[in-house]
């Protein structure tokens, strides 16, 4: 074990926000909150705004002269800074609407540490760039990740801009896939950091440029910290073409999970 970053340090800045952001979540669980549609089945509780609006307060505290792209506000602050901070307040806002806990709160600076909470379970998944660590009860343990559980978490829900050349669904039918792995659905990036931690093989998802999005950048982080692979569903490194996430424990299992890719619907 070890002791943690200073609070003054990029790295403990994003868990401090993470901290705040999941004690908000934690505390307006269970009660009656008004909903924000956002169109298309998509909608904010009072918890995702006001878990944001804890962070930003941190984050403005700590960094006044950073930007913060938040899920729920847009874009605060200025807008020429090389510096930009990427807040998701409660990913996973279905199921904590229906009083599921499988939710999380991801806080990133792009291109450098992050804090990825879990409210319910107590920890916080960080990284300062190169090495990552889990928080429980104010002691750090490295991050391990490992392919042993088997499990994959496939992200089901849409877009889905690479089909049909790649279904998420369809690998799931795959009898070499269920020869080999059992497949997860959690709805929530923290099964992304999941992986980072020994949790999950891998993740897997359709979608747009990942990289830089409020939803998985903080897991990202995490996972190249702990020597994971990380690519797109290509196999190509992660950049604005669009294609989707693969993040997994080892190389092995990469190159499984890629074959299947690859190979589409043929199986």
């Amino acid at each position: 074990m070890t002791n943690s970053p200073e609070s003054t340090d990029d790295a403990g800045v994003a868990i401090a926000a993470a901290h705040v952001g999941a004690d908000v979540v934690r505390a307006l669980y269970g009660r009656q909150l008004f909903r924000l549609d956002k169109g298309g089945g998509d909608f904010a509780t009072a918890a995702d705004i006001e878990a944001e609006k804890t962070i930003l307060g941190v984050i403005r505290a700590a960094r006044p002269d950073d930007a913060v792209l938040g899920e729920e506000g847009g874009r605060y602050g200025a807008s020429r800074t090389a510096r930009t901070w990427l807040v998701d307040p409660l990913c996973g806002t279905l199921n904590y609407a229906v009083g599921t806990t499988l939710v999380a709160v991801n806080v990133a600076l792009r291109d450098g540490p992050a804090a990825v909470a879990d409210p319910f379970s107590g920890e916080i998944f960080h990284t300062d760039g190169e090495t990552a660590w889990a928080r429980h009860d104010g002691a750090d343990t490295p991050l391990e990740p490992t392919s042993a559980t088997r499990l994959v978490e496939v992200n089901l829900d849409p877009p889905f801009p690479n089909a049909p050349g790649f279904r998420a669904v369809d690998l799931l039918a795959r009898p070499d896939f269920v020869e080999g792995f059992r497949p997860r659905v959690v709805s929530t990036t923290l099964a992304l950091t999941w992986v980072a931690a020994g949790k999950r093989a891998a993740y897997i998802t359709d979608g747009g440029d990942l990289s830089e999005s409020v939803h998985f950048a903080g897991g990202i982080a995490l996972c190249r910290a702990a020597g994971c692979v990380v690519t797109g569903i290509d196999g190509a490194p992660l950049d604005r073409t669009g294609r989707g996430l693969i993040a997994t424990a080892d190389p092995e299992t990469h190159a499984q999970l890629m074959s299947m890719i690859l190979d589409g619907g043929r199986h």
